[in-house]
């Protein structure tokens, strides 16, 4: 954090710049009532460092009282707020200009402007949430999706936190009673490691990795995926992709070749946001423009989580399918073999069908197979378990590196069960220091900033 001091007080403007009926300015710290005294004249006589629950009317001044803005004044005394220190929030109007106006205000009056997620950092440092709460704030804010929303909103309600604090707290007495047979093994104790102790330590294993089974959906409802519809000219693949996103999208025409760019769009797929890109179509390149296409469609497939590859299936499959086909699955990457203008009647199989992810036959033009097109699509990205965001998922890539890290101590512990004492102790401590870094109970400064770092200005 540099020079910054936990007993700075800080302050940003918490609402987008832009025009708009209100904009907030969030102030935080040990003087923050003071400072927003210093620029604030109530239209009432009151002053704000009066102990009273109420939202005060006035304006924002400058240092020789002159207005700058007519204002709302929030008033949360610590520990009720959201940093647990005391917080101001001034409600102006909105537009860069009262906005800027009011917080230049603010620092001119002693506050200093704040960070990137610092107000959260503050809560987080404060003890009102943990670190999966704190990165739920900007999920929340992120979430594209309302299956995204109601993950952000379960972690940031404390699910997926009791679920960490439940095991930590079972791994942290099974430790203390093999601590206790290491520190008195000549004692008249009843059997500490016994097999109760091993069912318990089993039973977290086995929630360990119920909770990595959701990763890859916590990734997705958080990142999104990335869909690429791939093909040779003329099959359909901007119909399609205009049918999927139902919108006229992308121009369709007779012509081959009609489509030469990217063009992405974001639609949802069982609540997973899915960036969905049409491609040029590829075959040799006729011009320059159309190599270039061509080019950007093989970087999108390189890049994709999901690979839809089209083929007109009212003709016979052709040898240019055929070596398409072997272009794409040679990435590795998932692929959809969609037969498209099922409308117009279906001509053959496809040769080593089997060596696709999935087989959809649709028409982009009566709309017939798009359910089952999208459904495989599901099935691809969230695989066939069934995934309740509203019960804790793993989302980031250090939570689900920590958790793998902390089984993988524990299934090693388990696995030598019979062993000394003082070995299975430190599995257990590699174990509980694993799982803290994703509460932030054990994770390092530097690590914490960097989370930080990527949130917005004001919150």
């Amino acid at each position: 954090m540099g020079s910054r001091t936990p007993d700075d007080t800080i302050a940003a403007i918490s609402t987008p710049l832009g025009e708009g009926g209100i904009g907030i300015v969030r102030i935080s710290g040990l003087r923050a009532i003071d400072i927003a005294a210093e620029a604030f004249r109530s239209g009432h006589g009151c002053d704000l460092r009066e102990r009273s629950r109420r939202v005060y009317y006035g304006h924002v001044v400058d240092a020789s009282g002159q207005v700058i803005d007519e204002v709302l004044v929030h008033v949360m005394r610590a520990p009720h707020s959201y940093t647990r220190e005391d917080v101001v929030e001034i409600n102006c109007h909105g537009g860069a200009g009262p906005v800027s106006a009011v917080l230049e205000r603010i620092l001119e009056a002693g506050a200093r402007l704040a960070g990137p997620g610092e107000f959260t950092q503050r809560a987080f440092l404060n003890g009102r949430i943990d670190l999966v709460q704190a990165e739920a704030v900007i999920d929340r804010i992120q979430a594209r999706t309302k299956a995204g929303l109601r993950a952000a909103a379960a972690a940031a309600d404390g699910v997926l936190s009791k679920s960490i604090h439940e095991m930590r707290d079972t791994m942290a007495d099974a430790l203390a009673h093999i601590e206790a047979a290491v520190d008195f093994p000549d004692e008249d104790l009843p059997d500490l490691v016994d097999e109760g102790l091993r069912s318990r330590l089993d039973a977290v294993s086995l929630r360990m990795r119920e909770l990595l089974d959701t990763a890859e959906a916590g990734r997705l409802y958080r990142e999104g995926a990335a869909v690429v519809i791939v093909g040779k000219p003329n099959v359909g693949k901007s119909s399609l992709f205009n049918a999927l996103l139902r919108d006229a999208r992308a121009i369709v025409t007779a012509i081959p070749g009609t489509t030469r760019d990217r063009i992405e769009e974001i639609i949802t797929v069982s609540g997973v946001p899915v960036r969905l890109a049409d491609t040029a179509g590829l075959r040799p390149p006729q011009d320059e423009v159309e190599e270039i296409g061509v080019a950007l469609a093989r970087d999108s497939i390189r890049r994709a989580d999901v690979i839809l590859l089209v083929i007109d299936g009212s003709q016979p499959v052709s040898r240019e399918d055929e070596s398409l086909a072997g272009e794409v699955l040679a990435t590795g990457q998932p692929v959809v073999l969609v037969c498209n203008k099922r409308d117009l009647g279906q001509r053959g199989e496809f040769p080593g069908g089997g060596r696709f992810r999935a087989t959809a036959r649709v028409s982009a033009k009566t709309g017939e197979g798009l359910g089952d097109l999208e459904q495989a699509l599901a099935s691809l990205l969230l695989g066939n378990a069934s995934v309740v965001p509203e019960q804790g998922l793993i989302t980031r890539a250090h939570q689900r590196d920590s958790l793998r890290r902390a089984e993988a101590a524990l299934n090693h512990l388990l696995a030598h069960f019979g062993a000394s004492p003082e070995f299975l102790s430190i599995d257990l401590r590699d174990a509980l220091a694993a799982v803290g870094e994703i509460t932030g109970e054990t994770t390092a400064e530097d690590v914490l900033n960097r989370i930080f770092s990527t949130f917005c200005i004001g919150k």
